[in-house]
């Protein structure tokens, strides 16, 4: 319908692009020579290219020969850990974390946490991340990072039991005072860190909180196999069992990694009574040479979304979502044997609607796409986070199955434009909300004094 001649002008518009949407049964699909009408944030139409010529608005955008995608969602990072990348390379996760990582952790500063976080968020703007899940400490610097930059965050303050009490009340002082912040943009949660560095009685507290606040849980649990043989060797259970006797399946849960939940698991994720949810990230996977994966088809199967994600730049040197996208697809084909499974349009409904549900935006069970009111995917109603992508480079010419050379072919680097909540963060391949320069060069200078290890301290042990 178009709008009668008197209405207010739409505050942006985007015309002759290709619009990925879903349909009333999530299908995958592309509506050719489109168009994007954007007003307070909001997808407020999408329609035919040929409907918007004359229309006022504020901003136009000429997106002939691009894509134009929800924006991507990294559903697991710790973003300030880029300031950490390549630092620890080639090591078993045990020397990983405490010969290099925790050590290094150890001497972080507030600054130092803010400059990683900026230069975090440039590295996804500028690869068509609209949203990520953060998990990680000196929060409030990340959250003024994400208010200004203007992206879409969901993040947590981690704690250890090894901290005592005090860090769990400072995680969820953190959720409280954040929640809603940045206009909306900004979401809460706790966040301990795992099972095996969080002891039963404070994920028990965990779970108490988060019921009596309304807030979500974000950990990392069964991360690899060895984490859960470990456990069932020590403890005579799983971490997924551990989440289950403490509560913490019957809140909204984010398990980060999940490659050692095992089949006697997937019963209790079935039946757990809050919104339970897993991150991927396969790259880091490959990298720690684990020799198993997130059992995406069987999450699947048994209704628990399953979301995009990088782990934090020091085991991954990236906060890259299309390879993971891309790596999710074929090592999901490799694990199960079957070149059919996990097909192109399957890993953009877990790069789209599925990872929005992994971080609790999905929005309400209404209308196109499934939902209205939140995030993952393109239609009237949701929130105008998208990225539009350009597709006449030659590493994606020709075109014949779009999905594919979406998945397969594309790179963060054909991003040409960022949108967030309406809000143009990136045009062109022009980041328009940070100084990449400046944070590189005063990181440059910190950086001696953060990678110091000759004190010998870490912030904790890894020993599952």
């Amino acid at each position: 319908m178009t709008p009668a001649a008197t209405e207010s002008p739409a505050d942006l518009v985007i015309t002759g692009c290709a619009v990925l949407t879903h349909d009333d049964r999530e299908r995958i699909g592309f509506a050719q020579d489109s168009a994007i009408v954007v007003r307070g944030g909001v997808v407020e139409e999408v329609t035919g290219a040929g409907a918007v010529a004359g229309r006022a608005a504020g901003e136009w955008i000429d997106a002939r020969g691009q894509v134009a995608l929800p924006g991507l969602i990294n559903c697991h990072t710790h973003a300030p850990m880029v300031a950490l990348r390549g630092l620890a390379e080639d090591l078993p996760t045990e020397e990983w974390f405490n010969d290099v990582i925790w050590p290094v952790e150890s001497n972080l500063t507030a600054r130092d946490v803010e400059l990683g976080a900026l230069l975090a968020c440039a590295e996804m703007i500028r690869g068509g991340v609209t949203c990520f899940a953060d998990h990680y400490f000196a929060m409030d610097e990340v959250a003024a990072v994400v208010a200004g930059c203007g992206m879409r965050a969901l993040l947590g303050e981690a704690f250890f039991s090894s901290q005592g009490a005090e860090g769990r009340e400072r995680s969820l002082a953190f959720a409280l005072r954040h929640r809603g912040a940045a206009d909306g943009r900004i979401t809460t949660a706790l966040a301990p860190h795992a099972p095996y560095t969080v002891d039963d009685t404070d994920l028990a507290a965990t779970a108490r909180l988060a019921h009596e606040h309304g807030l979500p849980v974000h950990l990392h649990a069964a991360e690899n196999r060895d984490q859960t043989e470990a456990s069932l060797a020590r403890h005579g259970v799983t971490p997924i069992e551990v989440l289950h006797r403490t509560g913490i399946l019957d809140t909204d849960v984010l398990i980060a990694h999940g490659t050692g939940i095992v089949e006697s698991d997937l019963p209790l994720l079935e039946r757990a009574d809050g919104r339970t949810a897993v991150a991927t990230a396969p790259r880091g996977y490959l990298k720690f040479a684990w020799p198993h994966t997130t059992p995406v088809r069987a999450l699947r199967d048994i209704g628990v979304p399953v979301g995009l994600a990088t782990d934090g730049a020091a085991s991954n040197n990236s906060l890259d979502v299309w390879e993971s996208m891309a790596l999710t697809s074929l090592i999901q084909k490799s694990t199960e044997g079957d070149p059919r499974w996990l097909t192109s349009r399957q890993a953009l409904h877990h790069a789209t609607l599925q990872s929005a549900r992994a971080v609790g935006l999905g929005g309400s069970a209404d209308g196109i796409g499934g939902s209205v009111g939140g995030i993952g995917s393109i239609a009237p109603g949701r929130r105008a986070d998208l990225v539009l992508v350009d597709l006449t480079g030659p590493h994606t010419q020709p075109v014949h199955d779009l999905a594919a050379t979406l998945v397969h072919s594309a790179r963060a680097a054909d991003v040409r434009t960022t949108i967030v909540d309406g809000r143009v963060l990136m045009r062109d391949r022009e980041l328009l909300t940070i100084d990449v320069p400046e944070v590189v060069r005063e990181l440059g200078e910190r950086l001696p004094a953060l990678v110091d290890r000759s004190h010998g301290r870490r912030i904790q042990e890894y020993g599952t």
